[in-house]
């Protein structure tokens, strides 16, 4: 037994040695690889308030691109290298999700050898471009000297661009027409008003900070490089009118492109974090618009309405009474709805980040943009709410607070921000799901009525009718992805379950053939949260606390829906085992 004992006290070292080398191990492959991901992606790094990469522009040429595949499978490599056995638990979740990761992107890098979503209506260069430099800081000449360096890299990232899109028009894979026919139009207005739109618009409001001079000469290189980017942007819109356009295909679906059912079954995993296939979640969807449809029409008479829901519809999305006067108002009521959400948030969570949020107008308009986005915070710049106030007419009263509780509080900011204090490493700060993040802000929605939302029946009806829209895109999407539903189908379909104004309803549309299957995960995510959620209730009884379910499911950042779940077990054994301790200790 003796010298049992001095084995194990000899070979202890050993194994806790192992132990460190695989953390440190992990640690610094985690640390590589989030390093690399920032230069490669220069755009997202200045988007999360990284901006040591502000003077470049990400490469998009089909080089690039392979290199990023072979990238991919080294670090595989590397990290299925790392003895998983000797890392801590939370090491180890860090370290499946890395490898998961790293799997899904090879698995999507097998369908096509280009980008197959290069551009469209929904999200392309129209519409990031402006984006980004409204994320960009303009307070010293470095930052304007960076902006250059950007603006000189759009050349090659145009070119990169077409590359992309010519390989797929030899392989008979792209961009449905419907989808990329305003995209010359944004493309047209961007390059012929470079001189007095958003990009020219940092060296109009130059801080006095930076010498007379010194600003003299930034506005001249400014309309010297912003020309070149004109001329780039030119060519890329004359490209698309008379090479790609010509060439798109008529269809909608993803199952018309080669290859393209599986491809878009393999969407509908990654969106969905599930093994469902699209005919289950069409039949989800079907499901989801009858149970609310019904919840709707009994809403109805408390409105005063006097009609069936169908009249109603038109009613809420076309009576002036329902809709904002001047964007301001609009813009307050927002503020309103966030503030009230963030003092009643001790109701619904424990720990609530200090972080700020905002709300301020969008700076772009025109297709493509939603009724209002997030935009995360960094360290010099406060987290927002962004609220379109173009086509006040289609921008009703009612949805906003279900708006402002999904995009704000207790939503996307609660959720962002908490992410980024966590002790994770850097890319779970940073991570995003689908299901997972539009499941929480989906689910957060329905907490509105906890923290003193709805008590006007518009309001309610303004709940249920985002609701509405996320299990009427279930069945759309699947609908014209899988189905072979034409457009006016879709639209249609929308049209006659939900609320939202005509015109919103077929950019909605629009939205899923152009990125088809990532609006499948507000509605898949938010089931299962609430599906824990009950699990959770069911197994603790009267032991269990919404408070602390909230922190459980925010406390890990973002995790794929199958993760999520094995953490809410883990609580609650934690919580079962709590009160089994204090029953035997007498306290309960």
């Amino acid at each position: 037994m003796r010298k049992l004992f001095a084995s194990i006290v000899l070979l202890a070292p050993l194994v806790c040695g192992a132990a460190d080398t695989a953390s440190l191990e992990a640690r610094r492959l985690f640390e590589r690889e989030w390093q690399w991901q920032l230069r490669r992606q220069p755009e997202y790094a200045t988007a999360i308030g990284e901006h040591r990469y502000d003077a470049i522009l990400s490469d998009t040429s089909l080089e690039a691109r392979s290199a990023m595949l072979e990238h991919a499978r080294q670090a595989l490599l590397d990290a299925r290298g790392i003895d998983r056995s000797q890392l801590a638990e939370e090491e180890q979740l860090s370290l499946d999700l890395f490898i998961a990761a790293r799997e899904r992107q090879l698995a999507a890098g097998a369908f096509t050898a280009f980008d197959p979503q290069p551009i469209s209506a929904w999200d392309g260069l129209q519409l990031r471009l402006p984006r980004l430099v409204a994320q960009m800081p303009f307070m010293s000449e470095a930052d304007y000297r960076n902006y250059l360096g950007r603006v000189d890299a759009l050349p090659a990232h145009v070119d990169g661009l077409i590359e992309q899109m010519r390989a797929g028009m030899r392989a008979g894979w792209t961009v449905p027409k419907v989808v990329l026919e305003p995209v010359p139009i944004a493309l047209h207005s961007l390059h012929e008003n470079i001189a007095t739109g958003p990009l020219f618009a940092p060296f109009l409001r130059m801080p006095a900070t930076i010498d007379a001079d010194t600003r003299e000469a930034l506005v001249v290189d400014g309309i010297s490089s912003l020309a070149r980017a004109a001329d780039s942007l030119h060519r890329l819109d004359s490209f698309l009118r008379e090479e790609y356009l010509p060439a798109a295909r008529d269809s909608i679906g993803a199952a018309q492109l080669p290859n393209g059912a599986d491809w878009y079954a393999f969407l509908v995993r990654t969106s969905t974090g599930t093994a469902l296939t699209p005919g289950e979640v069409h039949a989800i969807g079907l499901k989801e618009v009858a149970r609310i449809r019904a919840q709707m029409a009994s809403l109805v008479p408390r409105t005063g309405f006097r009609g069936d829901l169908a009249r109603f519809l038109v009613f809420a999305r076309s009576d002036p009474r329902l809709f904002p006067k001047d964007a301001e108002s609009l813009l307050a009521r927002y503020a309103k709805a966030v503030a009230r959400a963030r003092a009643k948030l001790p109701r619904v969570v424990t720990a609530i980040p200090e972080a700020g949020l905002a709300v301020k107008p969008m700076s772009q308009e025109g297709p493509g943009q939603p009724v209002a986005y997030y935009e995360a915070g960094s360290d010099e710049r406060t987290a927002a709410l962004v609220v379109n106030v173009s086509q006040l007419a289609t921008r009703p009263l009612w949805q906003v607070d279900s708006v402002a509780l999904h995009e704000g509080l207790p939503g996307h900011h609660l959720q962002v921000a908490r992410a980024q204090i966590l002790n994770l490493p850097a890319f779970r700060r940073h991570g995003w799901f689908d299901a997972y993040g539009e499941g929480w802000a989906t689910y957060a929605e329905g907490l509105g009525e906890a923290l003193g939302f709805f008590g006007d029946p518009f309001s309610r009806f303004g709940r249920l009718n985002e609701e509405m829209l996320r299990a009427a895109r279930l069945v759309v999407d699947t609908g014209i992805h899988a189905q072979g539903w034409t457009r006016r189908q879709a639209i249609d379909y929308l049209n006659a379950n939900t609320a939202n104004p005509p015109q919103d309803n077929e950019a909605e549309v629009d939205r899923y053939i152009a990125r088809p299957a990532q609006a499948l995960a507000y509605k898949i995510g938010q089931l299962r949260i609430v599906e824990l959620r009950e699990m959770a209730q069911k197994r603790l009884g009267a032991r269990f606390d919404l408070r602390r379910f909230h922190d459980v499911i925010l406390g890990g950042g973002a995790l794929p829906l199958d993760l999520l779940g094995r953490r809410v077990e883990a609580w609650i054994v934690r919580e079962k085992e709590a009160t089994a301790a204090a029953v035997a200790a007498g306290q309960e």
